[in-house]
């Protein structure tokens, strides 16, 4: 069975470490000036993935962080994988992003609008190091940094499309639960669990306050999951977290 894996949250605006409130950017809370010290505090307490988002690149549709975010892997290069979020619509940005030293793309606006983008990410770095966000509001996968008025497709659409196109990683986050603590989505991650199949991952975000809530996540197969707001409100227990996933994985890979 796959492993688990905590990927704690570091979203970035104007170079600052924020969280924003059902993806609203008039609703910021900052916890930090220095994105790269909070990485390597993340990376000493045994975090094994770091997912840094661009906000302001989801914002403008282009990469506003890359210096940021390349300091950032520099800072925890060799110890902890770095996801990279944000602003990468083009062929250009996700290269530069994975030349930078990310792990793993993130797409969101423009694969859902062009699967051929996603297929074209694929063939050229491979379905391990492509995933698409699937930022869901109602009934519909979102891009466009969740800007209220725009249009998407419907998840299992999106979902088929994308699997087709060669995606295996999936993350989904409901968006009015997203940096509001009320615990994540269980139906529509079920949804996106049954629709991803035995051939693809799903990620959780949006919502998670605890370790149970992490758990649960799992316990419907997803293979990660998001935290953010809780952990840096003192509300998610790190330390606590790692230990169940490390404990969890060791059980699972034994039955």
């Amino acid at each position: 069975m796959a492993t688990f894996d905590l990927l704690p949250a570091i979203d970035l605006r104007g170079g600052r470490v924020v969280r924003l409130r059902q993806g609203d950017f008039d609703r910021e809370t900052t916890f930090g000036d220095d994105p790269v010290a909070v990485a390597r505090d993340l990376a000493d307490r045994g975090v094994r993935w770091l997912h840094v988002v661009d906000l302001d690149g989801a914002r403008t549709g282009t990469p506003q962080q890359a210096s940021v975010i390349a300091a950032i892997v520099e800072a925890v290069g060799g110890r902890v994988a770095v996801e990279v979020a944000g602003g990468l619509r083009s062929d250009e940005a996700v290269d530069a992003a994975l030349d930078a030293g990310a792990s793993r793309a993130i797409v969101g606006t423009a694969a859902i609008a062009d699967p051929a983008f996603a297929a074209r990410l694929v063939a050229r770095h491979g379905p391990g190091r492509i995933g698409v966000a699937l930022d869901v509001r109602g009934e519909e996968a979102v891009g466009h940094g969740w800007t209220l008025g725009r249009g998407g497709l419907p998840i299992a659409a999106a979902i088929a499309t994308l699997l087709a196109a060669g995606i295996r990683w999936f993350e989904a986050t409901a968006i009015d639960r997203d940096g509001m603590l009320t615990g994540p989505d269980i139906e529509l991650l079920q949804r996106c669990v049954a629709g991803a199949g035995a051939s693809a991952r799903v990620i959780a975000s949006g919502g998670i306050r605890s370790v149970e809530d992490m758990l649960a996540t799992w316990t419907i197969g997803c293979t990660g999951a998001i935290v953010g707001r809780a952990l840096y409100e003192g509300r998610f227990e790190l330390d606590r977290a790692l230990g169940a996933t490390s404990a969890q994985g060791d059980a699972r890979q034994t039955e």
